[in-house]
C-alpha cells in the first residue's frame, strides 16, 4: 500500500482528491437543489416528504456518510494544498497585473472555501441538526405523521440576517465552482483541447445556474412570508 500513500501525498494526488470529491459534491448540489426547489410549493407538504424520504431511505443514508467524508476530505485537502503552494513561494511575486495569468476564483480558492466551510456548518446546524436532533412539529399527509422541516425553513428563511447569508455564501459558492469544475477536468485529465469549450461553458453554466437558484430560494420565502 505504500504507492498509494506516496500518490496521495503526493501533489498530484492530492489534486486527484480534490477534484474526485469536488465533483461528488456537484453532484450533490444538483440532488438538493432539486429538493430544495420543493420549497417554492407553498402547501409545504412537497418538501416535508422529500426530508422525510431523505432521512429514512436506506441508500440515501448510506451516501450521506459519503458526503459528510467528502466535505471534509475536501476541506482539508484544499487548506493542504494552499499551504504547500504558500510555501512553494514564501516570497510574493512583484506583478502589477496578477490577473493576467490567473482568475480572481482561482487565487482566491482558500478565502472562498473557508467561507462555503462556515456556512455548512451554520447550514446544518440550522437543519440537519435541528431535523435529527430538535424538537419539531409534525403534520399529518396523506393520514401519516411527518416531521415539518417546512416551518423551520420557512422560519429560518423569514431573517434579513440569515438569508443575506446564505446568498453571500451561494456567491462564494459560483466563484468556486467557476475555477474548481474546469480545475478538476483538467487535474482528471478529461479536459482535451477539442472538448475544452464544452467543459469551460457547462462549469460556467454550472457556477451561475446551481447557486442562482439556491440563493433565490430564501430570497422568495422572505419577500413572502
Amino acid at each position: 500500500m505504500s504507492w498509494f500513500t506516496d500518490t496521495m501525498q503526493s501533489s498530484i494526488g492530492k489534486k486527484w482528491v480534490m477534484a474526485l470529491t469536488g465533483l461528488f459534491l456537484i453532484t450533490f448540489l444538483i440532488v438538493h437543489l432539486i429538493g430544495n426547489l420543493q420549497l417554492l410549493k407553498t402547501e409545504g407538504d412537497a418538501f416535508n416528504l422529500y426530508a422525510a424520504f431523505m432521512t429514512t431511505n436506506p441508500l440515501i443514508k448510506t451516501t450521506s456518510y459519503l458526503l459528510y467524508a467528502s466535505i471534509l476530505i475536501h476541506a482539508i485537502y484544499g487548506l493542504w494544498l494552499t499551504q504547500l503552494n504558500r510555501k512553494a513561494r514564501p516570497i510574493r511575486y512583484a506583478v502589477t497585473n496578477p490577473g493576467a495569468n490567473s482568475s480572481w476564483s482561482s487565487r482566491n480558492m482558500g478565502i472562498l472555501g473557508t467561507i462555503i466551510l462556515l456556512f455548512i456548518v451554520i447550514h446544518m446546524r440550522s437543519f440537519w441538526y435541528t431535523m435529527h436532533f430538535g424538537e419539531i412539529g409534525k403534520v399529518m399527509i396523506d393520514g401519516q405523521e411527518y416531521k415539518d422541516l417546512y416551518t423551520v425553513t420557512k422560519t429560518a428563511f423569514a431573517s434579513e440576517g440569515y438569508v443575506l447569508f446564505y446568498v453571500i455564501a451561494m456567491a462564494a459558492i459560483a466563484f468556486h465552482l467557476v475555477h474548481g469544475f474546469q480545475s478538476a477536468f483538467q487535474t482528471m485529465g478529461w479536459n482535451h483541447p477539442k472538448y475544452s469549450p464544452v467543459v469551460k461553458a457547462a462549469g460556467l453554466g454550472i457556477a451561475i445556474i446551481i447557486p442562482a437558484l439556491f440563493a433565490f430560494i430564501p430570497v422568495y420565502m422572505l419577500l413572502n412570508k
